[in-house]
């Protein structure tokens, strides 16, 4: 039986081995981590050349995951993702070819240069853990998750992403510029280590993995810490500038994460503090903005945040009696 104290213990060796070779981003790795352990799937959203290929291959390694790399572009097919059926003449029979997507991390980058209908081919796998083609269905391994990245600053042979799948990634996550002695360090770093490759060694593997995933949905949850993630999902449907708020989708990310937040802090209950920590990067890529929030230059993130101050908080929830 793996305990709360066992998973952070796993959770820092892990994030320590990928933090020796990804600089700056501490807190979105840890909640990217605690995503995956959560069962989730991860969107990174920024700037090129900020490490979010990296940062997502590291994870992998260190989780013990088999790897596969997608490079979106606007000519890339549904079935290069999925697998098809392909003829061979030895056997005069149609065989299915698994596509890149059967892999234990597939790493989507630049998923917005792909086209709507081969961005929909992820959907149902990340959904359902399986894939359907011509009618019939193959499981994915477990565990299987998606990382993507996505570029918000250019617009040509770009598609945005559809709500639909938006809403299929547990957290949008933000990197951002790193400090000027953390960018000294990765010049530095890549010097010392004479290669462009940057090698991250297995921590655990899909099995402890798998058993550590297990254990997070024995941490406790409050039913004041349930009704506080209903209370701010709902503020969002009701929140000024906002034509579309969160699903219940919103509010049961929120419970999900705040457990493994919790497991990887070594506590076997969750903390209003979990919660509100992660109401930005769980709840605003949700949010459908009313044209006057446009014009107005109000984020998604600025609303969830005003939300998040305006909610009452329940009272300090400890562990359970």
């Amino acid at each position: 039986m793996t305990d709360s104290i066992s998973i952070a213990e796993t959770g820092q060796q892990v994030l320590d081995a990928v933090r020796s070779v990804v600089v700056g981003m501490d807190d979105p790795l840890e909640i990217a981590l605690a995503t995956i352990l959560a069962g989730g799937h991860v969107l990174f959203e920024d700037v090129p050349g900020l490490g979010k290929t990296l940062a997502a291959r590291s994870l992998a390694s260190a989780l013990g995951l088999d790897f596969r790399r997608l490079q979106c572009t606007p000519d890339m097919l549904p079935g290069d993702v999925t697998g098809s059926y392909v003829y061979t003449p030895d056997s005069a029979e149609f065989v299915f070819r698994p596509g890149p997507i059967f892999t234990g991390l597939l790493l989507a980058d630049e998923i917005n240069r792909t086209t709507p209908k081969t961005q929909s081919a992820m959907l149902e796998a990340m959904a359902e853990r399986q894939v359907t083609v011509e009618g019939h269905s193959f499981s994915l391994p477990a565990p299987f998750h998606v990382i993507a990245t996505s570029n918000p600053i250019e617009y040509e042979g770009t598609y945005a992403l559809p709500e639909a799948q938006l809403d299929r990634f547990m957290v949008r996550l933000s990197v951002g510029y790193p400090e000027p002695s953390g960018e000294t360090r990765i010049l530095l770093e890549r010097v010392a280590r004479r290669q462009e490759a940057a090698e991250v060694p297995a921590v655990i593997d899909a099995a402890r993995l798998a058993a550590v995933q297990q254990a997070v949905e024995a941490i406790h949850v409050h039913p004041d810490i349930a009704q506080y993630c209903v209370d701010l999902a709902r503020a969002t449907r009701q929140a000024q500038n906002v034509a579309v708020g969160a699903s219940p989708r919103g509010s049961l990310g929120l419970l999900l994460l705040g457990r493994a937040l919790a497991a990887l802090d070594g506590r076997e209950f969750v903390r209003p503090d979990d919660i509100k920590r992660i109401a930005v990067p769980v709840l605003a890529h949700r949010l459908t903005l009313t044209p006057q929030a446009w014009a107005q230059g109000v984020s998604a993130e600025q609303i969830v945040a005003n939300v998040v101050g305006q909610v009452p908080v329940p009272a300090t929830v400890g562990a359970p009696a």
